[in-house]
């Protein structure tokens, strides 16, 4: 029998499926009952579970990305004029008030246990059937559990849990400190029956024994610190679960597994990491798959936030103007400015560079967006500062064209207040410096983030045909990088970290200049280094807490208590289950 699951590349969920399995109010019950339609497929439940992952959970900028980016240095989300208010939820995760009652924080928490939902069905369902590939099957459903579970209790301190083969079980409540060892045994104990990738038509999109070494290696590096979140130091050298050695030895060896597999390998282009068709990039180990039609959840929201809305990438595309970076991310650039993961220019088929410094006249209108044929305005990648450039929309809605056709560049202006040219500054300077509030005539500040390639196809923040990597080699290389530097093995950090910088390549624009290796190594660099790496692949927050950095004051941020490190239990959970219990400090 050939699996539609197996394919999940070309054939997905019927909108029927998924509409009944979004369907769930997770405010009124917690681990919902699943439509005996679906639990009785197992190849659907196992769908589902998996599409769960792009539902929202971790391609759009409100739930896991908001908790792992807004918390940090590198991403905020402040009030511009009249947009972005939004009852200040979105300014709470970087001012650090949040509360148990914060809708990004329910929202989140609501979409984890929903995906925790999804793959206790499929775990039922599939020990209920007598499919072929049935251990294949189950080893991923009951990984896409532990990846849920590991998730939750990484932001929450606890998640949901419930025998999956009987509906009648009470709920029970993991907690993190108990809880980790116990996945990564699972996770370890899996391997035998997960596929290899590129192996049973399997692929990045979904859970195979690469996928389970790297969530390994993210379990063992951060360990120490959901056995005692709010301590004041973590001990990294703790004694392995299995197998002997460190935490950190078990890092290296998982990432070994990965970075010695001849399938992967670094990228030059930085950026390809993240284009609309990085499904053939090297480093990929899994990612959610987004593909743009009416039948599959996916996202732009990753590339749409950032830009502004005078940025338009095809005339019926624009920005919105939210997000953006902090001084302290942009400035720990200093010195690196030329690094090849810090912004690269495009250039289109033709030979025109977009330099989107003021030299620009034209770029030709050759490239069009798939669907409508529209021209399509390649804006450059990485963080853009200063004043930007784009093309111009006419009252007919289309660009305005030289005579020749081609697409004309303007120096442009923000769109809700004309007069305020849209000069991306890296200072952010708010009125009042504990909150993240601008006016009208400010809301051009703030550097911006255009890592993630916009598609332009469909909508605005509509759909993305663009993978999402939840783990690719990169993420690997700076994981051992600290492992070896938190077992004293300084060399063979700095051997990783320069392997990242030196692999990467500059655009021709820049003569194609790899990035410059470091000749030393202390642990402020190494955060640094991770930031360059990884920034906004809802890393950092992880990062910070382990590097001691996450309580520390910055911009519109007070110094806040190790209690913040672990986010509330929505009240609405509370007021809804007996079972669970407020965190502590809330």
């Amino acid at each position: 029998m050939k699996s539609k699951f197996l394919n999940i590349n070309k054939i997905v969920l019927s909108i029927a499926v998924m509409s009944l399995m979004g369907c769930t109010n997770l405010d009124e019950k917690l681990l919902d009952e699943v439509p005996s339609s679906i639990a009785a497929d197992p190849e659907a439940s196992l769908a589902a579970a998996y599409g769960q992952l792009g539902d929202g959970t971790f391609v759009d900028h409100g739930s896991v990305f908001a908790l792992q980016e807004y918390s940090t240095d590198e991403a905020i989300l402040p009030t511009r004029g009249s947009d972005w208010g939004d009852g200040g939820k979105w300014r709470a995760m970087h001012e650090f008030t949040w509360d148990a009652n914060n809708d990004v924080v329910k929202t989140t928490f609501n979409q984890l246990t929903l995906g925790i939902t999804k793959s206790l069905t499929a775990i039922g369902s599939i020990n209920q059937s007598n499919i072929s590939n049935k251990s294949l099957f189950l080893a991923e459903a009951k990984a896409l559990l532990d990846y849920y579970t590991y998730t939750t209790i990484d932001l929450f301190g606890q998640a949901p849990y419930r025998d999956p083969n009987n509906l009648n079980a009470p709920i029970e409540i993991r907690k993190a400190e108990t809880t980790i060892d116990a996945l990564i045994t699972d996770v370890e104990g899996l391997i035998p029956n997960l596929a290899d990738i590129k192996t049973q038509n399997t692929h990045a999109g979904r859970f195979t024994k690469q996928a389970a070494y790297a969530l390994l290696a993210d379990m063992y590096l951060n360990r120490a610190v959901l056995k005692n979140k709010t301590a004041s130091n973590f001990n990294f050298l703790e004694q392995a679960i299995n197998g002997g050695g460190t935490d950190m030895d078990k890092v290296i060896q998982y990432s070994n597994l990965l970075i010695n597999n001849s399938l992967f390998s670094l990228e030059s282009n930085y950026f390809h990491n993240f284009d609309i068709n990085n499904d053939n990039s090297k480093e990929l180990i899994f990612t959610i798959v987004q593909k743009k039609n009416s039948l599959r959840n996916a996202d732009n929201d990753l590339a749409y936030m950032s830009m502004e809305r005078i940025q338009k990438p095809s005339p019926d595309n624009r920005g919105t103007n939210a997000n953006c970076i902090t001084p302290e991310f942009y400035y720990s650039w200093n010195g690196n400015f030329d690094d090849p993961r810090f912004k690269r220019t495009y250039q289109y088929e033709d030979g025109t560079w977009f330099r989107n410094d003021g030299t620009d006249v034209s770029v030709p209108s050759t490239s069009k967006v798939e669907g409508t044929g529209k021209p399509w305005f390649h804006f450059n990648r990485g963080l853009q500062v200063g004043q930007q450039y784009g093309p111009k929309l006419l009252a007919n809605g289309n660009f305005d064209m030289t005579s020749d056709g081609r697409i004309k560049v303007y120096k442009l202006f923000t769109e809700k207040a004309t007069t305020v040219a849209a000069d991306f500054t890296p200072e952010l300077n708010f009125d009042n410096p504990s909150e993240a509030v601008f006016t009208q005539v400010q809301i051009n500040r703030g550097v911006r983030n255009f890592k993630f390639e916009f598609d332009p196809g469909y909508g605005n923040n509509g759909t993305s045909g663009m993978d999402v990597p939840l783990y690719r080699l990169g993420t690997i290389y700076m994981m051992r990088a600290e492992a070896y530097f938190r077992s004293t093995n300084v060399t063979a950090a700095l051997a990783d970290v320069n392997k990242l910088r030196t692999s990467r390549t500059n655009d021709a624009l820049h003569n194609n200049a790899p990035g410059v290796a470091l000749t030393s190594l202390d642990a402020n660099t190494l955060f640094k280094e991770s930031g360059y790496e990884l920034y906004w692949e809802m890393y950092r927050r992880k990062a910070m807490i382990r590097f001691g950095k996450f309580d520390l004051p910055g911009t519109a941020k007070p110094a806040s208590q190790p209690y913040r490190r672990i986010f509330p239990i929505p009240q609405a959970t509370l007021d809804a289950s007996k079972e669970f219990s407020q965190n502590p400090g809330y």
